[in-house]
């Protein structure tokens, strides 16, 4: 078995080096160093070229409009001919195109042709058997994301068409009856006390796990560039444990319960640039985990940029947390705007609890632009756990540093306040600073700050 698996890590290094094989008529799958700027040490960011490559059309495998059943065949088809071939791009085609889950091979670039869609299915059995996935920061098996990409090197989703999720059943699950959050506590426990993965089987007839539509599982370089993805069950865009991550020119809207548009979670070196976020919920959430689950893994969110973006609505610009057990730290968000009249709470919202642990450093947010927001631009809570609170003991209490927030040129038409606050007497936040942070209307005080140490501000 080591044998094996040594041979597998040398002939992918050898792949990454020499530029991945596709057939020799049509060229090689590259790789390109993306360096980007930062005001902290940032890596170059690896990112999958399959310009060269070959296409392979699903229509060739059999992908007939209006039939899933022969659509979903076909898509995966082609993609195994792709990474078979070592590297290609599938190509969809205009028209609407039914389909259960796709699952996605390493040197595989998806592709959506203009005025393709690819509408997935709302019937749950279109998304078994089960994977290895997380369920808001704890791994667990449950309903296969409807795109899934696990443990794949150079893998794409690109063009100018739609991923569009039917709704119906989905929306049915929105609610949390009591028989929900009774397997929300079995998964707390189950994760609290270690157990492996596989015994942590999610899907039955209470337990109404929603899937994510689009997840990279443990991927390096991934790139998601143009398309449009409308409706979401669950959180929209998650790269999880990946290394080299390019989200670019995407738009999102979803407005469902949970409808994060990118959750970029235990995952390094990861741009989100040009995108639209029309969402129910925070527009980026920066995440690394929770709890047992996080502190096992022991793997931070790290050197994130977010720039060029636009935010139609959300509950936060960027949040991050409240699962966060990993620690997060390098993060830029840089020329962003929020539409006026966008409903909004944070720009920059900081959640975390006694049971989270983790850190958070080295914050940084320049040049950004909002209309009116509910609440304020900095926020800082340090007991945030919503339904948790109530429905499960902290099992273990480790709490959450918080140090090194800056923000820049940031300007609000309407505010409550400037900064909110909330430290921990025994942990106070420390070393936030806010250079010509302003709103044109402030409805309270400008700063509602509870232990918190080194705050500095100039206008």
């Amino acid at each position: 078995m080591k044998i094996v698996r040594i041979t597998k890590i040398v002939l992918s290094l050898l792949m990454l080096v020499s530029g991945v094989a596709c057939q020799k008529e049509k060229g090689k799958l590259t790789v390109a160093a993306l360096h980007v700027e930062a005001p902290f040490a940032m890596p170059a960011i690896q990112v999958p070229d399959f310009s060269r490559c070959e296409t392979l059309r699903i229509t060739d495998y059999g992908a007939t409009p209006g039939d899933q059943q022969k659509t979903s065949r076909a898509i995966a088809q082609a993609i195994e001919a792709a990474h078979q071939r070592g590297g290609g791009t599938v190509v969809v085609p205009a028209g609407e195109w039914p389909t259960g889950a796709i699952h996605l091979k390493s040197h595989v670039n998806l592709h959506l042709e203009k005025d393709a869609v690819l509408r997935f299915s709302d019937q749950p059995a279109d998304y078994l058997p089960p994977v290895m996935t997380t369920w808001e920061g704890m791994e667990c098996y449950n309903y296969s994301p409807l795109i899934y990409a696990f443990e794949c090197q150079n893998v794409a989703i690109t063009g100018e068409g739609e991923l569009n999720a039917k709704m119906d059943v989905w929306e049915r699950w929105f609610a949390r009856p009591p028989a929900h959050m009774a397997e929300l506590k079995r998964l707390y426990y189950l994760s609290a006390e270690d157990r492996p993965v596989e015994e942590r089987q999610m899907v039955n007839d209470s337990a109404h796990f929603r899937p994510h539509f689009l997840q990279f599982n443990r991927c390096e370089n991934v790139l998601l560039e143009g398309v449009t993805i409308t409706n979401s069950p669950f959180w929209t865009i998650h790269p999880y444990l990946c290394t080299n991550v390019v989200i670019r020119n995407v738009r999102v809207f979803a407005h469902g319960h949970n409808n994060d548009g990118v959750d970029p979670e235990m995952s390094q070196q990861v741009l989100i640039e040009d995108c639209v976020f029309d969402q129910g919920d925070d527009a980026i959430a920066i995440k690394s985990g929770r709890n047992q689950d996080a502190w096992r893994l022991n793997t931070p969110t790290k050197n994130v940029i977010v720039r060029n973006c636009l935010v139609k609505n959300g509950h936060q610009l960027v949040a991050l947390g409240s699962e966060l057990s990993g620690g997060i730290e390098n993060v830029l968000v840089d020329s962003c705007r929020v539409l006026d009249g966008a409903k909004l709470n944070h720009l920059l919202f900081i959640k975390t609890n006694e049971r989270r642990g983790g850190y958070v450093k080295n914050i940084h947010v320049r040049n950004v632009t909002a209309g009116k927001i509910d609440q304020g631009i900095l926020g800082i809570e340090t007991d945030v756990l919503y339904q948790w609170r109530d429905l499960v003991p902290t099992l273990e209490r480790r709490l959450t540093p918080i140090s090194e927030v800056y923000l820049t040129n940031v300007k609000a038409a309407d505010v409550q306040f400037i900064s909110r606050m909330q430290g921990q007497a025994e942990l106070p936040i420390d070393r936030i600073r806010l250079d010509h942070v302003t709103a044109d209307t402030l409805r309270k005080e400008a700063h509602l700050h509870e232990n918190v140490t080194n705050f500095h501000t100039q206008n």
